[in-house]
């Protein structure tokens, strides 16, 4: 499996902890990590010693929650591909995905599966449940990018962009809209898989009428060895410095993403971490430092 340094993360309101049970509950080999309370006063309003964020793993595969407030609502720009070997498996991941959840593409026979389902879930996470057959599964879990509105026809830009940023990045394949597939563009990218740093993601183009668009709600967290890796991320990535904040950013097409450092589940437990943190736009790791020994 590859070593991963791009975990999502799930925003909630307050019920991160109860997500995380549900979802390792579903999926095998998958447990919960760390629990780690609120130190200090946050934009969340949460209250102190109350759950602020869990770090859990599915098959792992790492995520995670993020007891935010209610100020994000999840939505199927970001999903979540689910790959199965067997068909059981994926009928018994989505019958207990569905308790609570909606529907999106329901479970049947497609052309680019035996058995497919796709999910929202009762938290609003989206999930594609997906029968791989004999096929090798290196990465279980595939982040998913849908572009729509004014960004819809920019995938291909954007997994081009993303691949010239992250080193060990590949562009596996770009299946294509053909003509009659109105309203998407002849052309425009149906479905394309690449990779950043190694890892799996997915995008795809969809010109049909969606009322959501991409948001805080999940984040794709870069762990970051060095304040230069940090300082280069900030640069390559951010298209808004209005929506620098503690480490979160978004780039040109309104992806969310965090710069992390690999130790940052302690750091957020150090309540004058957490402090030196709500200070910053652009996070500065010496003083992070600095706030942790002092």
């Amino acid at each position: 499996m590859v070593k991963q340094k791009i975990s999502p993360c799930l925003w909630f309101d307050d019920n991160a902890e109860e997500a995380a049970k549900f979802y390792t509950n579903i999926f095998p080999n998958s447990k919960i990590h760390e629990v780690v309370p609120y130190t200090v006063e946050t934009p969340s309003k949460k209250p102190i010693g109350s759950v602020m964020a869990v770090s859990f793993e599915l098959d792992g595969y790492s995520f995670l929650g993020l007891n935010g407030g209610p100020y994000f609502k999840p939505n199927p720009s970001v999903s979540f591909h689910a790959k199965c070997k067997k068909k059981d498996d994926v009928d018994k991941i989505w019958e207990k995905l569905s308790e609570g959840g909606t529907v999106l593409m329901p479970l049947d026979k497609y052309p680019f599966s035996e058995r497919y389902g796709w999910i929202q879930d009762k938290y609003g996470f989206s999930w594609h449940i997906i029968f791989v057959g004999d096929a090798e599964i290196k990465q279980r879990f595939i982040p998913v990018l849908m572009f729509v509105k004014d960004v819809c026809g920019k995938a291909e830009e954007a997994v081009n962009l993303y691949t010239s940023i992250f080193k060990k990045s590949s562009i596996d394949g770009i299946f294509r809209y053909e003509k009659g597939e109105e309203p998407d563009k002849e052309g425009t990218v149906k479905y394309a898989g690449f990779k950043l740093l190694g890892q799996d993601f997915g995008a795809m183009d969809s010109a049909h009428e969606h009322k959501f668009y991409f948001n805080e709600a999940v984040s794709l967290m870069i762990t970051c060895s060095d304040q230069e890796e940090v300082d280069y991320f900030y640069d390559k990535l951010s298209a808004d410095p209005k929506a620098e904040i503690c480490g979160w950013l978004k780039d040109k097409y309104g992806v969310s993403w965090q710069l992390i450092t690999p130790d940052f589940v302690k750091l957020d437990k150090n309540k004058k971490v957490m402090e030196a943190i709500l200070k910053m736009k652009r996070l500065d790791l010496a003083k992070l430092k600095e706030a942790y020994e002092g």
